[in-house]
């Protein structure tokens, strides 16, 4: 199926979920639309499914967010259906802005994108009901990522990147309602550059990296919740002149959401994505994250 046509599909089942949908969760309990579509933090994904939709019923999202550090930018958009509190299908599209790397490769303009298409299942607990228990809500996930690299595809092929691949995960998430407090962990099996936006693997290593990520967030109040993210990056590309020069840092972040209402959220945070192709630009990429939710 081409990319037009699944963004067709989604949108007609955002239309058609928001007749069928409820608003039995708690606000902000649905969490965010990560950069890669799924419901969690803004880096990581979370055991949650998008939306307020709870058991038997429908729900959908639609976000829109924007990455901007000193020297390079990346906006996502994408959309979300859920179904009974227990399944999430998830499609985003990425855009990253090279900036001046891309000049000084011989590249000017030059964009990395990537569709990613995800499904998440819910496997065990309640992040609400089981708020007085230890018991999680756990999920498993899955990423398929498509890529396009464009005039730096052929680079990344000379240092074994595959321009495709698939990211498996599990998130444990813990809500602990009486004191206003979310935990999350996911462990990831990850083959990607940075993400996926510079291909998957490379020939230092072509196998699957478990990388941890983790959530923290603080609800002060209904509406609004403050919290910090981390992610760990695999590091696979061949440790050459070239290789070195696009060895890879953990992400992290500082995060404020809002959700006025159980129709929009809005996120801002602090972002720290390291140093990226240092051989070009050495200093580290520190900047702001904006992300606006809708929904249904």
């Amino acid at each position: 199926m081409r990319i037009k046509n699944l963004w067709a599909a989604t949108a007609a089942l955002l239309l058609a979920s928001s007749a069928l949908a409820g608003d039995g969760k708690l606000l902000l309990t649905g969490g965010v639309s990560s950069v890669e579509g799924a419901a969690g933090g803004g880096l990581t994904p979370w055991a949650v499914t998008g939306s307020y939709a709870t058991v038997g019923e429908w729900g959908a999202t639609a976000h829109a967010t924007r990455i901007k550090t000193q020297d390079y930018s990346l906006n996502t958009h994408g959309a979300l259906v859920s179904w009974n509190e227990r399944v999430e299908l998830s499609l985003a599209r990425q855009r990253f802005d090279t900036g001046a790397t891309g000049t000084a490769l011989g590249l000017p303009g030059l964009q990395l994108k990537q569709d990613i298409f995800g499904v998440k299942l819910r496997v065990a607990g309640d992040a609400v009901l089981d708020s007085d228990s230890l018991m999680p809500q756990i999920a498993i996930g899955i990423e398929h990522k498509r890529g396009d690299a464009g005039g730096l595809q052929a680079t990344l092929a000379a240092l074994g990147a595959s321009k495709n691949g698939t990211d498996l995960y599990v998130s444990a998430t813990k809500l602990f309602l009486a004191q206003g407090i979310l935990v999350n962990a996911t462990l990831r099996a990850t083959k990607a550059n940075q993400i996926g936006l510079l291909g998957f693997g490379g020939t230092a290593s072509s196998g699957y990296s478990l990388q941890p990520e983790f959530s923290l967030a603080w609800l002060l109040s209904k509406q609004l919740a403050v919290g910090v993210e981390y992610r760990a990056k695999p590091d696979k590309l061949n440790p050459s002149a070239l290789g070195a020069g696009l060895r890879e840092e953990d992400w992290k972040d500082l995060f404020i959401a809002w959700a006025p209402s159980k129709h929009f959220s809005l996120t801002a945070a602090y972002v720290d994505l390291g140093r990226i192709v240092p051989a070009v630009i050495p200093k580290r990429q520190t900047g702001s994250y904006l992300s606006a939710q809708l929904a249904f």
